[in-house]
């Protein structure tokens, strides 16, 4: 059965098939699809960054993953019943050559699964974006669902799992066959990028795994993962540096484990490592 879209009011299936005009779908329905491990290493191997989002986007490699994101997308929360969803990978999002990076998980299976953006559409999501907006990072306070209007000023985002998993979790063999998509648009941007904060461990780990592989002098043993923690690491490219952040969920969010000015402190460091004056707010 086909919704309206909340913003458009164009009627969509769940999951969505590409090319059909949901805002900001990088596919067309011509767009290679990867089935298994060794595809995504072949199709992740192109140089066009908008290509590599649309591969990203239709990936099937996962059979867990292609299920519980397409069986949510079917299903649906209830306060999101009359809504269709996204039910597909998340391509990265935002400066396509950024100063700064930010890298988390995964996509929410209610969260980006349904709205088509990452980090779109849930509590994590909510507070993050009004902090970037706080420190003059977007142009607007929220992010409700792609094709809202938001920008991004010299910032990008991107995940290291790219379809929400069961209970938040991907297995090890789900994070390295996704990990050819986050390695090549990692490559792709670094020559840009000043500063990366990195949401949580498990997206810091997979960051310095994915900057060994594309050449850098990540330290062994690998430097460790801490709220506001900063580290210099070489690349083929400049230097960067990546900041740690306590990642946004609700579990340390409401327990004050991560407040707004701690969020804040660490994306006004990244942004004055990037050399982003308030000026740039101006340009998005």
């Amino acid at each position: 059965m086909k919704l309206p879209h909340p913003l458009t009011g164009q009627l969509f299936e769940s999951p969505v098939p590409p090319g059909e005009g949901w805002p900001e779908d990088p596919a067309v329905r011509r767009t290679p699809v990867a089935w298994d491990a060794d595809e995504v290493l072949r199709l992740a191997a192109t140089d066009d960054l908008r290509e590599l989002e649309a591969r990203v986007s239709v990936c099937r490699a996962c059979p867990r993953l292609v299920e519980w994101r397409e069986d949510v997308a079917v299903g649906k929360r209830k306060s999101f019943a009359d809504q269709p969803y996204w039910g597909r990978p998340i391509p990265g999002w935002g400066a396509a050559a950024p100063k700064i990076l930010i890298a988390g998980l995964a996509p929410a299976a209610n969260g980006g699964n349904r709205t088509g953006r990452v980090f779109t559409g849930d509590r994590s999501g909510d507070w993050l974006f009004a902090a970037l907006h706080r420190v003059g990072l977007a142009n607007q306070p929220t992010s409700e669902h792609a094709g809202d209007g938001l920008r991004l000023i010299g910032t990008r985002m991107i995940a290291a799992v790219r379809c929400a998993p069961p209970a938040n979790k991907p297995t090890p063999a789900e994070r390295d066959t996704c990990a050819p998509w986050f390695r090549r648009e990692l490559e792709l941007v670094l020559p840009s990028v000043e500063a990366i904060v990195c949401l949580g461990k498990f997206g810091y780990d997979a960051l310095l795994g994915a900057l060994a592989a594309a050449g850098a002098d990540v330290p062994r043993p690998r430097p460790k993962f801490g709220h506001a923690v900063e580290h210099r690491i070489p690349t083929p490219q400049g230097d960067v540096t990546v900041l740690g952040c306590f990642h946004p969920s609700q579990q340390n969010t409401f327990t004050g484990k991560l407040t707004e000015e701690m969020t804040d402190a660490v994306l006004i460091r990244a942004k004055s490592l990037a050399g982003l004056s308030t000026a740039a707010r101006k340009q998005s």
